[in-house]
């Protein structure tokens, strides 16, 4: 075959279903309709003279020839986006891209309305779209373009660049009138109370806790609570309504139990736990990080994570 016979969007369009195994997925991406990316693929198979990808369950399955071309063809298309973005100027207030960001209840409650009001000021043209996504999804995500940042506590998602962004730890949290609340009170105003003491007393608290967030789970094991656990559910962000009406406390991070605990009728103690301390970090693909706009977009995010580190 001769390389004039090949169209650099055919070459685009392979390495999109390589990366998604998907051709609904890849015409997604790349604005195309499925139908418009069918007939490319057909086009590129009849100058490659192979099938290049054959249907496997509700996706696609590269043929080895197609695996020996994803290197070279990422590679080549690489370069040329370099080349291309070396030159160019990214105007926020111009730009009207969709940017697709993985947060957990967490992060959407407490961090989304701050970067959407950063967004409205500086890039109002744009679109956010939170897609939390399971913790072994995330990083073939951030590779295939699915998302183009994802933000938390993530120490399952590897071989990604990252940044921290805040520090956090997890407090309990529990309802103002309870018992354990009023004797915590009480405690502290005796003296200050050694960790065994209070260790102790939490012992004697029934929890409830969020699977998504293992690390819970795992303070609860290392202090031997695991028995006393009576509620798991999905998301941390059902947990303060039931915690106000019932007996049961939550290992929660600070930053978000904080607020409902300054809003009344819910008390917080910090204590000394195994595991307690964790940092909230920004990652993202090594395949995109020159693309003038997420290095745009991880910079706005990392001001406004440091206001808000700021805050008391």
């Amino acid at each position: 075959m001769n390389i004039k016979d090949l169209d650099l969007n055919l070459l685009r369009l392979f390495d999109a279903v390589w990366r998604t195994r998907s051709v609904s997925l890849a015409a997604h991406q790349l604005g195309m309709s499925q139908p418009a990316a069918s007939q490319g693929l057909a086009r590129l198979r009849a100058v490659l003279g192979d099938a290049l990808f054959e249907r496997s369950g509700a996706g696609v399955r590269p043929t080895p020839r197609a695996d020996r071309l994803a290197q070279a063809v990422q590679l080549a298309l690489g370069t040329i986006e370099d080349a291309l973005n070396a030159s160019q100027v990214f105007d926020p207030q111009r730009s009207a891209r969709v940017l697709r960001v993985h947060l957990s209840d967490i992060g959407e409650a407490r961090f989304l309305p701050e970067l959407v009001l950063a967004l409205q000021h500086l890039a109002p043209g744009m679109r956010l779209e939170a897609m939390p996504l399971p913790h072994d999804r995330i990083t073939p995500a951030l590779d295939n373009g699915q998302i183009d940042l994802a933000i938390g506590f993530l120490p399952e998602v590897n071989d990604t660049l990252h940044q921290p962004l805040l520090s956090d730890r997890y407090v309990v949290l529990m309802r103002q009138g309870h018992p354990v609340a009023q004797r915590w009170v009480k405690l502290k105003k005796a003296a200050s109370p050694h960790t065994d003491e209070v260790h102790a007393l939490l012992a004697e608290l029934e929890f409830a806790a969020v699977r998504t967030h293992s690390d819970t789970l795992r303070i609860l094991e290392l202090m031997h609570w695991q028995h006393r656990l009576r509620l798991t559910v999905s998301h941390f962000l059902s947990l303060p309504a039931i915690v106000r009406s019932s007996d049961l406390a939550v290992l929660m991070p600070r930053n978000f139990a904080q607020g409902f605990a300054e809003a009344g009728a819910l008390a917080l103690i910090e204590p000394d736990l195994p595991l307690r301390d964790f940092t909230v970090s920004m990652h993202w693909s090594t395949r995109f990080d020159k693309d003038p706009c997420l290095q745009w977009l991880r910079g706005t995010v990392c001001r406004l994570f440091s206001t808000i580190e700021a805050k008391p």
